[in-house]
């Protein structure tokens, strides 16, 4: 009997998970280098054009999540509208992008503990962080899940109390924020102020594991917009109360504005935040990523042996540990290099594309397959899917144009991730079908490619909601 996963997550927990993996201490960095396209505290100019613009991106994947939920996520989406070597290549990048994002999360937390606690070193704390979130994402969805429910809105009400404090000492006085300095500047902003909400889609994964398919589009646009109402007024405190040379290139931002309006008191409790928004970043990531594992190993996509359930917590264990591998190889290789910029580049650039390709894909998949179920339907007909297509075509053209080296890395990552798909894949696959033995073998799984099978737990009786 095959073992499946289980269906006790509730919206709390997905907005919790969507926004706990974007909630990150390296997302302050961006938040500065943004803000530096910028003049005045007119950061936030840029953070509402971005939230919105992922409303869409979020609106698109709604309608994606609702005819498809599945552990496979955007494979699955852009496998019906793209093919299968396309949408296997795409997500692999993006999957290791995530992971990325966790290196240089570990970066910057090490960068925070050894300056706060120069006793321990920051590889320490990393690794603490990393085994404990690990063992609780392998004794239960529910156990972690609840982890993240508690970190998550306990860290968004301390950057909300942080942020007031910060105006206070400024005695509520803004330089020029809404004057930020002319379109071009507010369109470099807005590229990288992208990576803000890097990540936010990730629950997508978590379909089959949800007690109602719905609460995946809902979750993800309540974080979205709680997300821009608090980057908003963390980043407009930061550039207002800290002179802009004493923040803009380090990177530990938030823990120079803590310090700088609270003295030591706020550092000690930017560390608590920083190694919040640390611990909800991996465990959002290795809750989602995870999944992904377990899907694609389903599929023979990765090795099989990542779709290994455990039989006592019902969560995807083996798949669990190999993302807790690749996040402990890159994060020690940027601890080594400090390169987390080209990382940060990066997952904005991978990030948009992946944003368009959302928007393509329901446009295809409406002419594709118009059978398939759709319990949410994005609002205004074409309009919102070609508006993403084309504001994250050139918003990853833009972040690609200004940093060389992330049009190379993304350009280099696709070229691997395509021999994998097209050299690898095929022997995994075989290998799969060789070692069952033909009088034994079940029926082959639905492949991406029939574009009107209707997956598992796909809720077809109720009422289609516009997004």
């Amino acid at each position: 009997m095959m073992i499946k996963l289980k269906k006790v997550l509730t919206l709390r927990t997905i907005v919790a998970t969507s926004a706990g993996l974007t909630l990150a201490s390296s997302s302050f960095v961006a938040a500065i280098q943004m803000a530096g396209f910028l003049a005045g505290d007119s950061a936030w100019i840029a953070i509402m054009v971005g939230g919105m613009l992922c409303l869409g991106a979020g609106a698109c994947f709604s309608e994606l999540n609702g005819m498809l939920p599945s552990a496979a996520g955007i494979r699955l989406y852009f496998g019906r509208a793209f093919g299968d070597t396309v949408a296997l290549a795409v997500s692999l990048l993006y999957m290791f992008v995530v992971m990325c994002v966790v290196g240089a999360e570990s970066y910057v937390l090490g960068n925070i503990l050894s300056e706060a606690l120069p006793v321990v070193a920051p590889v320490v704390w990393i690794l603490f962080m990393f085994v404990v979130v690990t063992l609780m994402n392998i004794r239960g969805i529910r156990l972690a899940g609840n982890f993240q429910d508690m970190v998550t809105y306990g860290l968004m009400v301390s950057l909300i109390v942080l942020a007031f404090v910060g105006f206070y000492h400024t005695g509520f006085r803004f330089t020029t924020p809404v004057a930020p300095g002319g379109i071009v500047p507010v369109i470099n902003a807005v590229a990288v102020g992208v990576f803000l909400y890097v990540g936010f889609e990730w629950v997508t994964p978590l379909a089959e594991e949800v007690t109602e398919s719905r609460l995946i589009a809902r979750g993800m646009l309540v974080a979205v917009g709680l997300l821009s109402i608090i980057y908003s007024l963390i980043t407009m405190a930061m550039t207002s109360a800290v002179p802009r040379e004493a923040i803009a290139g380090s990177p530990v931002p938030l823990l120079v504005f803590a310090r700088y309006v609270l003295g030591e008191a706020g550092v000690l409790w930017a560390v608590v935040i920083c190694l919040a928004s640390s611990i909800t970043t991996f465990n959002a990531g290795l809750i989602s990523v995870s999944r992904f594992f377990y899907a694609s190993a389903r599929e023979n996509v990765l090795p099989r042996v990542f779709s290994k359930i455990s039989m006592r917590y019902f969560t995807p264990w083996v798949a669990i540990l190999g993302v807790l591998a690749v996040a402990l190889i890159v994060s020690m290789l940027v601890l080594i290099t400090g390169r987390y910029l080209v990382l940060l580049n990066t997952a904005a650039a991978m990030e948009s594309i992946v944003y368009a390709m959302s928007g393509a894909a329901v446009l295809v998949l409406r002419k594709k397959s118009p059978g398939l179920p759709r319990p949410y339907i994005v609002a205004g007909g074409a309009a919102v899917p070609v508006l993403t297509i084309a504001v994250f075509f050139l918003l990853a053209l833009s972040v690609m144009a200004f940093d060389p080296v992330t049009a190379v890395s993304i350009l280099a990552g696709l070229g691997i991730s395509f021999w994998y798909v097209m050299k690898v894949v095929p022997v995994l696959k075989e290998k799969n079908s060789a070692r069952r033995p033909a009088a034994r073998r079940r029926p082959a799984p639905v492949s991406e490619s029939q574009p009107e099978a209707i997956p598992a737990g796909t809720d077809t009786g109720s009422k289609p909601e516009k997004v």
